[in-house]
């Protein structure tokens, strides 16, 4: 094709504007086996809205179009400083979000809502969104926005405050800055997080605080910060045991205990309190609610095998209530076998190692911190998720991304992969200027065919 010539329809948009095809092609075959999943794992979820499961896969199909959607559009963004404005009000975007499900504010439009006791969700007309998905994505991007203004020297609003002290230069240190535009917003959203759920609220703040070392904060403090966090958690659970035996204890007891009781959680210990008490018991009940996610995961993975049951051909989900969520991946282990488990495993590996290559031949330093920030939380969530079903963590609640059900959940990393597809398009696009600005080292084709006949000619 003659240079400067312009492809047309669907071979210029793939060329031009998708950005790296290796992700791509993971985020692709993600939202592929999400639908099939979730046709596949609601069956109990059909039974409890009496509606059939092709109307919830229809639902999923419209959210994996939206997702789609979304990133299409951060894709068409040819301007890092779209990303690097929306990221600056990140936090304040968070705290709204978190502050109204903790005073569980309700209105006539928004209004908060909760899940089994816990307050984690907004419903805006009708339309549910789980706070904490969007603040995860929202936070990570907000800190590297703050961690490339503190290595730019661009804050704005702290100088401004400092006017209204008595000793104005105190403020103006590279300190109070990582203090006011990092430290603190990562505690506070952390602790109302923590208000919801504990076990969020340590994921979240942990990819927090991987972000702001991946930015260059130094390890010390990072280590401090982390210190800090135990600390506060550590309060909470104090003031928690001193006085959860009052009317109205200080700190939401519910949560504690959930917490607490995910991390005891002994099957051991609660098989042999099933054979101890009789069937109709309270004892034996307790037991075996809290057996019958974990073991029913770790059962769907023993019957999936290799090569698994085949789609449609799950036991398991007529038992598990959220296998559609929590435990999507053993759902699909049983359905799929090994074989699908490992290609999960690649899919998520290669875009993590994919994400590593892309940050490293990134010279906007927002640009590399928020890809690399994004994609860790991807990858970490994901084999985080696996961990769960194959019960060597405790229980969190953690999604599978782009698979399990959950429209705020897939269209909070709908926007997070294009942002990082986004960014692979204009790293792609710098390389190839940088390509055809550059020298060729052998000649054009065309040349080398006229020098050979001017050669034969003068032979």
């Amino acid at each position: 094709m003659a240079k400067g010539k312009k492809k047309g329809g669907i071979l210029d948009f793939v060329e031009n504007y998708t950005g790296d095809k290796v992700i791509w092609m993971v985020v692709l075959l993600l939202m592929m086996f999400s639908i099939l999943s979730v046709f596949s794992s609601t069956s109990l979820l059909a039974q409890q809205k009496h509606e059939s499961r092709v109307s919830i896969v229809r639902v999923q199909c419209l959210v994996v179009l939206a997702g789609l959607a979304i990133i299409t559009f951060c894709c068409w963004i040819k301007n890092i400083k779209v990303f690097e404005t929306i990221s600056k009000y990140g936090f304040a975007f968070s705290l709204i979000l978190l502050l109204w499900i903790v005073f569980k504010i309700k209105t006539p439009i928004i209004r908060a809502a909760d899940i089994n006791g816990a307050w984690r969700v907004i419903k805006v007309f009708g339309f549910q969104i789980h706070v904490y998905e969007v603040v995860k994505v929202a936070m990570i991007m907000y800190l590297a926005w703050a961690v490339n203004a503190l290595k730019e020297d661009s804050f704005t609003l702290l100088p401004k405050l400092a006017g209204l002290f008595k000793h104005p230069e105190r403020l103006n240190t590279t300190t109070a800055k990582k203090v006011f535009y990092i430290y603190i917003p990562i505690l506070i959203t952390s602790g109302l997080i923590l208000v919801g759920g504990t076990s969020s609220a340590l994921f979240i703040g942990m990819m927090m605080i991987l972000t702001i070392f991946i930015g260059g904060v130094n390890l010390k403090e990072v280590f401090l910060l982390g210190l800090a966090a135990v600390a506060y958690v550590g309060i909470v659970i104090g003031l928690y045991d001193l006085t959860k035996n009052n009317e109205k204890p200080i700190v939401l007891s519910e949560r504690i205990t959930t917490a607490r009781s995910r991390m005891d959680t002994d099957m051991d210990q609660l098989m042999q309190q099933m054979l101890d008490n009789p069937r109709n018991s309270k004892e034996f009940q307790d037991a075996a609610d809290a057996l019958k996610q974990p073991v029913s995961a770790l059962i769907a993975i023993k019957e999936g095998g290799v090569l698994g049951k085949g789609p449609g051909r799950s036991t398991q989900r007529y038992i598990v209530p959220v296998l559609f969520g929590d435990y999507m991946f053993s759902f699909f282990v049983e359905e799929y076998g090994l074989w699908g488990a490992l290609l999960l495993i690649i899919l998520y590996a290669s875009l993590l190692s994919r994400g590593a290559l892309l940050a490293k031949n990134c010279d906007n330093y927002f640009a590399k911190v928020v890809l690399a920030g994004l994609v860790l939380l991807i990858s970490c969530q994901a084999f985080m998720h696996m961990a769960i079903n194959v019960h060597l963590a405790p229980q969190t609640g953690q999604t599978l991304p782009l698979i399990s059900h959950g429209t705020s959940s897939f269209l909070a990393f709908s926007f997070a992969f294009g942002i990082i597809l986004s960014i692979s398009r204009m790293i792609h696009t710098k390389v190839q200027k940088t390509i055809d600005k550059a020298e060729p080292i052998v000649a054009p084709h065309d040349e080398i065919r006229d020098s050979i006949s001017q050669t034969e000619e003068e032979i």
